[in-house]
């Protein structure tokens, strides 16, 4: 008996945000049944975050931009380390999506004419990031719970807001059949069921200790997904942004927007001081006491808009350099020099950041530094290309877990080394869509239900799950949970982020081991069952501990120099020996994660010098571009 035949075709979301929306708004109007789990209120996704736009090649501006251009710029951007078909499809799709939200009633800025307006952002000499204000995650995330919300009338989308998800339900022969989740209201906890799993469940900044991500970004979904055998890849490629705003508990982002609309980065020169261009050659750092705008003379081509690891890089390089405002890790962010116009249409980041700094960046420059911000790594998916053989018999978005798939942030397949701005909304949305068409199809395949299988395949997890929180809960150590975190986050930032070195990476590595075993030795100081948060981050900080040691032994091994991955000891890019996928699989044994490396798929475009100094617009030529390809929009 087929799918077909059975019924109701059951599916579970997990994350509400624009991946997940996107997923289950696809899934329901393709006929299945969808619940929704999410750690928060859907409307306050971190999605909800994203402040600059999404891109499109839509050429609006009469710039001859194209989808192949696009594509150009994404896999040159990345450093060559994404797999190129994803790539290409989405960008081919990028304007249909953007017309689809547009239909939606997503509120996109427009030109005095009436149509799209576009700005541009880093990495790319084009306007293609279309944009509403500088909340642009906020309006699309808003669109798409209006058509999840249409699904919900007719009751076949139902939202667990507030849930947490704990564990995947694998039947005897491995495919999923549901999720374990907890009620974060009152810890307790439930089994869904369904024939198949999407997570998307975003980034990890909450390993690190200060990131731009909200405060649920734990990446302990993938964490526990991991440790049920799903293959994680290429963790060590975390994007640091260029500019936030420093804080005493956690940093605000301060979009790419303001340097798309013209802001200027800047410090005050010192002529006494040298620095090394990206010729070679060495040049005195601008004017003493005049202001020095360090990233329009080291990269003319760009200036300002530079992908974001070399913007950070350089922030990073001037700031060790002792020019930083005030004598601190920071730097101008001017945007004081705009017409009123573009500063309306930057509003909002401005209301952000007069809120928590007390100045006004409407008539005094913003103080920025970088900050943790994206996570490009995430689980490993597959992806056949339109032709591929087998191409029928595989199913994209699908992990190394049959019937688990995965989609957004918490996959690795769109952003390779180092992400470009505002691809990550279009990625969330494309892959979420992807998934909408690819789990019934994957649902069609199936010979058996949940249905139909004994209830002792969901009964044991849930024990399980009721064992590990019983035994959390009982600990008596001396350790505390929030100390432990303080201390993974703070060695995380310092040696993990935009700049690596091996003997530093080894001795974070132990670390990790070490708090693996103080982990085992904490006491809650809450034991209650109503909204407590201190049991549910004790839960998430066993994965994070594993997805750390998966981020950190992925760098150690990697020793080249590839997008955000900056290793002073290995100055160059090694195509010869490191242009592969770093795949990470759990060992319950060996504490150690086991990393295998699989080929990076090349096929549209030969690597070539990532150059953003002597840049200029091209026409690319990108091959073996399938003729089957069907943009499922």
């Amino acid at each position: 008996m087929t799918q077909k035949a059975m019924g109701t075709k059951e599916v579970i979301v997990v994350g509400g945000g624009l991946a997940g929306l996107a997923t289950a708004m696809k899934l329901a109007e393709n006929g299945c049944r969808v619940k929704i789990i999410s750690v928060t209120k859907v409307k306050r996704s971190h999605s909800v975050c994203a402040q600059g736009g999404i891109n499109a090649a839509m050429n609006l501006k009469g710039e001859e931009d194209s989808p192949l251009i696009h594509a150009y710029d994404t896999i040159k951007g990345g450093d060559f380390l994404a797999n190129q078909p994803p790539i290409l499809e989405m960008c081919l799709a990028a304007p249909a999506i953007i017309h689809m939200m547009d239909r939606f009633g997503c509120p996109f800025n427009r030109t005095a004419e009436g149509h799209l307006d576009f700005r541009r952002f880093g990495g790319t000499l084009y306007n293609r990031t279309a944009f509403c204000g500088a909340s642009t995650g906020q309006q699309l995330l808003y669109a798409l719970d209006e058509q999840v919300r249409k699904y919900e009338s007719l009751n076949q989308i139902e939202k667990y807001e507030s849930h947490e998800f704990m564990r995947l339900i694998l039947d005897d022969s491995g495919q999923a059949r549901g999720v374990v989740v907890m009620d974060l209201f009152n810890s307790k906890l439930q089994v869904l069921k369904a024939d198949a799993v999407v997570m998307a469940t975003g980034g990890l900044g909450l390993i690190f200790k200060k990131s731009t991500n909200s405060t649920f970004c734990t990446g302990a979904a993938n964490g526990r997904l991991y440790m049920q055998g799903m293959l994680y890849a290429n963790g060590e490629f975390i994007q640091i942004h260029p500019t936030a705003i420093p804080g005493p508990d956690k940093l605000r982002l301060m979009s790419e927007s303001a340097r798309g609309e013209g802001g200027r980065v800047w410090v005050y020169g010192d002529s006494s001081k040298t620095i090394v261009n990206s010729e070679g050659e060495e040049i005195p750092c601008g004017v003493t006491g005049q202001p020095w705008y360090f990233l329009e003379e080291l990269y003319p081509a760009f200036g300002n808009l530079v992908p974001r690891d070399i913007g950070s890089r350089e922030i990073l390089r001037i700031c060790q350099l002792g020019l930083g405002v005030d004598g601190k890790d920071q730097v101008y962010l001017d945007i004081t020099q705009l017409s009123e116009e573009k500063k309306e249409k930057l509003k909002a980041i401005l209301e952000i950041y007069q809120k928590f700094t007390g100045d006004d960046p409407r008539q005094i420059p913003m103080k920025i530094f970088p900050a943790v911000h994206y996570t490009m790594g995430g689980a490993w998916v597959d992806w056949p290309a339109a032709d591929d053989q087998d191409r029928e018999e595989r199913y994209r978005q699908m992990t190394n877990l049959r019937g688990c798939f995965v989609v957004g942030e918490a996959d690795y397949q769109y952003h390779g080394a180092n992400r470009l701005g505002a691809n990550a909304l279009l990625s969330c949305i494309f892959s979420g869509l992807v998934a909408g068409h690819e789990v019934p199809r994957y649902l069609d395949s199936l010979n058996s239900s949940y249905r139909e299988i004994s209830e002792k395949v969901f009964e044991q997890p849930l024990a399980q799950e009721e064992a590990l929180k019983k035994e959390l809960l009982s600990r008596n150590g001396p350790e505390n949970i929030h100390c432990l975190h303080e201390e993974l986050s703070d060695w995380m930032v310092k040696y993990v982020t935009v700049r690596r070195e091996n003997h530093h990476l080894q001795k974070t590595l132990a670390k990790i081991f070490e708090l693996k075993e103080r982990y085992k030795k904490i006491s809650l100081d809450d034991h209650t069952k109503f909204a407590n948060q201190t049991y549910a981050f004790a839960n998430q900080f066993g994965p994070m501990l594993e997805l750390a040691a998966v981020i950190t032994k992925g760098a150690l091994l990697r020793n080249e120099f590839r997008g955000a991955h900056f290793k002073p000891d290995y100055p160059k890019r090694d195509d010869q020996n490191w242009l592969k996928t770093t795949i990470a699989n759990f060992s319950s044994i060996n504490a150690e994660p086991q990393i295998s490396y699989k080929e990076v798929d090349l096929r549209h475009l030969d690597p070539i010098q990532r150059d953003y100094t002597h840049a200029k617009k091209i026409q690319p030529t990108l091959k073996n571009i399938p003729a089957n390809i069907r943009l499922l929009i």
